[in-house]
């Protein structure tokens, strides 16, 4: 099988298992799916850190406004006495106005950390190990970690209005956003090896060769971002021994 390492500009991403007789529109699906999958994995694990810190999400019209200033408003949170953590909660107040400041006990934290630790190893390159590839399953398995933990704190569910809950029922809004810019759309999302765009309709063997035991390097983007920077013809490790090796030369012919 041929390993593509996956690359966003300069960060490797992932590795991604195919076969030079795949079509170049099935390999794009999947390495789009897997790079917003990733993204999806960070925004979740993000905001469960706010979640086991401050509580849920206040509703929309209620945040950002102080305490004085949702008074002078009428407004509630009717949704603070329906999602009460398991095991109670403690007072602490989001500086960011966002959550309602009902933190869970040490228990549930810990509960809700753990998961974030593992779902952020079964994704991330620099935390799994350096060999494995990414698949679409496993990214599903960490959202499903990352929703079971949240079920057992809150097995009443999260609100509707929830970051957490609409990043797992797939009904995000992420417009006017930071994340909104790194999220690739899939009609929009081509990738290139060795400075060419590998163009839909085509077999991966047209622009890898029929050799199925190799491992290359991929860059995503999408269209309107222009062609990516093409890889460095010798890499870093090797420029620096190459250097050190002339620099050993260098002192030998002084002697």
């Amino acid at each position: 099988m041929v390993i593509l390492s996956v690359k966003r500009g300069d960060e490797v991403l992932f590795l991604f298992e195919t076969s030079v007789n795949e079509k170049t529109d099935s390999v794009l699906r999947d390495l789009v799916a897997l790079y917003n999958g990733q993204l999806k994995i960070q925004r979740v694990c993000m905001e469960i850190e706010e979640l086991a810190e401050h509580g849920t999400m206040l509703p929309g019209e209620m945040i950002g406004l102080n305490e004085d200033q949702r008074e002078e408003l009428k407004l509630k949170d009717v949704w603070a006495d329906k999602c009460i953590p398991s095991g109670g909660f403690t007072i602490n107040k989001d500086p960011l106005l966002r959550r309602n400041g009902q933190q869970p006990s040490e228990a549930m934290q810990k509960v809700l950390a753990n998961a974030i630790t593992e779902a952020k190893a079964m994704v991330d390159r620099r935390l799994a190990k350096s060999s494995k590839t990414l698949t679409l399953k496993i990214v599903e398995e960490a959202l499903n970690l990352l929703r079971g933990a949240v079920t057992i704190v809150y097995p009443m569910q999260l609100p509707p209005h929830d970051t957490i809950r609409m990043e797992f029922t797939n009904t995000e809004d992420l417009t006017g956003t930071q994340a909104s810019k790194e999220v690739i759309e899939p009609s929009k999302a081509q990738f290139w090896f060795a400075g060419r765009q590998m163009l839909m309709g085509k077999l991966m063997s047209e622009y890898l060769g029929v050799n199925d035991k190799t491992k290359v390097v991929v860059k995503l983007n999408q269209l309107g971002e222009g062609p990516p920077a093409r890889e460095a013809v010798i890499s870093d490790p090797m420029r620096k021994e190459m250097m050190a090796a002339a620099f050993r030369r260098q002192e030998e012919l002084k002697i």
